[in-house]
């Protein structure tokens, strides 16, 4: 049986390669807890300051295995379910990058849209797929979608659930970049190492936690966390390496996390 979850480490930047292009890497319970295994393991190991992750073959993730939904529907599923959430990227405390470089539908779209930043290839076809097979919006969907794009697109994607195109998720505001071609693993790959050369892994960790954090509290409560935040930053080796770099005109050489 070959490996459902594909992983490689280069310069700072483990790629995760969802394994099952005969599907389109429609998501198993298997391959979802193979993932979140290689996220908690890539979070502990300091060669890693960044991970990608992205789909083999032409799919980035076609949604839940449709043999999963059938044996749901009969009644025959059994399996006892992964007990971390769909949204357990958004915990692990390094910067992570979804490659969507084919199909992301249903809870593809879900996986995607709860890394840090999101590529498209432009060709991509991105749907949320719900109503059009009498389902809802999954897994925290509904609360992460308008936040990104606002009410009224999120409530176009999530209602009709049609299809769209990469480059159409971009002027959406959906993604961060779209890229021509078969590019996006290699340009996602690319920022990421931007971010494993200059960017201070304490920094990211904490900046991470602030973002998806303060989604649910007041101006004010996010203000008052973020100047503990700094104070406590003040104290940190990044911070003197950070300086000196800069004042020394040379790259920095942050500690691991």
């Amino acid at each position: 049986m070959s490996e459902l979850v594909l992983s490689a480490v280069d310069q700072g930047v483990l790629t995760l390669t969802f394994n099952r292009p005969e599907t389109l890497n429609a998501w198993t319970d298997a391959m979802g807890r193979r993932y979140f295994d290689l996220l908690e393991e890539a979070e502990r190991d300091p060669a890693v300051r960044a991970v990608v992750v992205t789909g083999a073959g032409k799919g980035f993730c076609s949604g839940a295995d449709f043999k999963t939904l059938n044996a749901i529907q009969t009644g025959a599923y059994d399996e006892k379910p992964d007990p971390r959430p769909n949204t357990f990227p958004t915990s692990i405390a390094k910067p992570v990058i979804a490659a969507v470089n084919g199909a992301c539908a249903g809870l593809g779209m879900v996986h995607a849209l709860v890394c840090d930043l999101v590529f498209t290839a432009e060709d991509a076809k991105w749907t949320t797929a719900f109503p059009r097979r009498g389902l809802v919006a999954e897994y925290g969907l509904s609360w992460v979608l308008p936040r990104i794009v606002g009410q009224q697109r999120a409530m176009d994607v999530l209602l009709s659930g049609r299809v769209f195109t990469g480059r159409e998720a971009y002027e959406l505001g959906l993604v961060n970049r779209a890229v021509p071609g078969d590019g996006v693993v290699a340009a996602a790959q690319e920022y990421a190492r931007e971010l494993a050369a200059h960017s201070s892994p304490a920094s990211m960790s904490v900046i991470k936690r602030q973002v998806w954090r303060d989604w649910d509290v007041t101006l004010e409560e996010s203000a008052k966390t973020a100047a503990q935040e700094m104070l406590a930053s003040f104290g940190r080796p990044d911070f003197a390496e950070g300086v000196a770099s800069f004042l020394e005109r040379r790259p920095p050489n942050f500690p691991a996390l």
